[in-house]
């Protein structure tokens, strides 16, 4: 195989909620939403081999806007691999364009894997560069899901084909529709300044000493101007005599509120661990502040080590992600990140920006965690590195000094480009068994 040299390209495919913000330019710009009963004179039908060609149609009955669809059926085949093609000339290598296209579908159990928009670039004849999947996607009401993607063309692209295809649905029937491809302006960066911080309290006579060693380390580390910091696993016990018990509180409580204060203060989203009492239950959560001060959300540790389960802990039951002012994050607690499910469905569910409060871990794992799932990875720990990770899991920073903190500037519009793959995040995407079939 051969060697791999890894890169970032400046600027990724944006996500689906700035694609609204992207400018037109005057170059290419196509409209594709009636398709007639001729298809065949504009689109092609597509398929590796005929004995595994789904069935190709288009539907006066089945459309979003103009009386017509683009449909493909498994035909009850499950080895069904297929779609539509458009060839597009004019394209100007090193340009950027959008590609956009909605869908609806019956009998598709897995739409990610599934369902697949694509450009493949072309010189005019042969393939170059590497496709770029659209792996993004939203309702648009009505039964209908928008894909869209912004991405530059490679250097000597002179035009591109569109691809919409169905896979392994042998009971599915998808149609495509309103389909656009136009050249626009270079989207902006999307640059976000994140913070992790170092620091294990000790010899604290109280919970309200120890989280206040942090709400001090916050003040510091603001002078950096952070939009988002992470601080570590338990501030309410760390350094501390309590107990799981004797620590817990509610959410929102006393320790949200003083870390509300900070973010406030500062205008900047914190990360922080404690551990949350809900009736006889006390869980060891993660809590995001957003910059004014609210309790934005929390996760409940879904992992727990025998240590916790023994001390009382409960396990929470879900992982979600949320939504920021500069882009989606997900949080993990420790021992999450032992296993590759946690990071998997953040990233599943689009986390751009994993934050880790750890006590104590396996750092080879938690770069792991950034590289498999092409995700920024920032820790808080106590017995393990504090660090900013990259999507191909290198560090950006590192430290296990006391007191020791640092806010790195990243850009989620970074493209990760393989020479001999393409853009990494969106192989990942459509690529990867979310389903994961195992045994018989």
């Amino acid at each position: 195989m051969r060697p791999r040299f890894w890169q970032f390209a400046s600027l990724t495919s944006l996500l689906i909620a700035c694609l609204s913000d992207v400018g037109l330019s005057d170059g290419l710009n196509l409209e594709l939403k009636s398709f007639g009963t001729t298809p065949a004179q504009a689109w092609h039908k597509w398929s590796p081999r005929e004995e595994i060609s789904p069935r190709f149609f288009v539907d006066s009955a089945t459309f979003r806007s103009a009386p017509d669809a683009l449909g493909i059926s498994g035909d009850a085949n499950p080895a069904a691999y297929g779609g539509w093609v458009y060839s597009v000339d004019g394209v100007t290598g090193g340009r950027f364009y959008s590609l956009t296209a909605y869908w609806r579908s019956e009998g598709i159990e897995d739409p990610r894997r599934q369902l697949l928009a694509r450009i493949d670039w072309t010189d005019g004849t042969s393939r170059v560069g590497q496709p770029d999947y659209v792996y993004r996607t939203e309702p648009s009401g009505d039964g209908w899901h928008k894909m869209a993607l912004v991405v530059p063309a490679p250097a000597s692209a002179k035009g591109a084909k569109i691809e919409l295809l169905l896979g392994w649905a042998p009971k599915g029937t998808v149609w495509w529709d309103d389909i656009s491809f136009q050249e626009v302006a270079q989207p902006p960066g999307k640059k976000v300044r994140v913070g992790a911080v170092s620091l294990r309290p000790r010899n604290m006579p109280t919970k309200e000493a120890s989280v206040q060693a942090f709400l001090d380390t916050l003040d510091r580390i603001a002078l950096q101007k952070p939009d988002i910091v992470c601080l570590g696993e338990g501030i309410t016990i760390v350094g501390n005599p309590g107990t799981y018990a004797s620590v817990a509180e509610p959410i929102p409580g006393p320790t949200t509120d003083k870390l509300g204060g900070k973010a406030r203060q500062h205008g900047m989203y914190i990360v922080a661990g404690l551990y949350e009492r809900e009736g006889s239950a006390i869980y060891n959560t993660a809590v995001l502040i957003d910059r004014v001060g609210r309790v934005a959300g929390k996760y409940r540790k879904v992992h727990l080590p025998r240590e916790e389960t023994e001390g009382g802990l409960t396990p929470g039951n879900h992982l979600p992600v949320f939504r920021t002012d500069f882009g989606t994050i997900g949080m993990m607690i420790c021992w999450d990140s032992q296993f590759t499910d946690p990071a998997k469905a953040l990233a599943a569910q689009g986390a751009e920006i994993i934050f880790l409060p750890i006590w104590g871990g396996n750092y080879t794992l938690m770069k792991a965690r950034a590289a498999e799932n092409h995700v920024y990875l920032v820790s808080a720990g106590y017995d393990v590195e504090t660090s900013i990770l990259d999507p191909k899991g290198e560090v950006l920073y590192a430290t296990k000094e006391p007191g020791a903190f640092k806010t790195v500037e990243i850009d989620l519009n970074e493209r990760l480009l393989d020479p001999w793959l393409g853009d990494m995040r969106g192989r990942f995407y459509k690529e990867f068994r979310w389903d994961e079939p195992v045994g018989n």
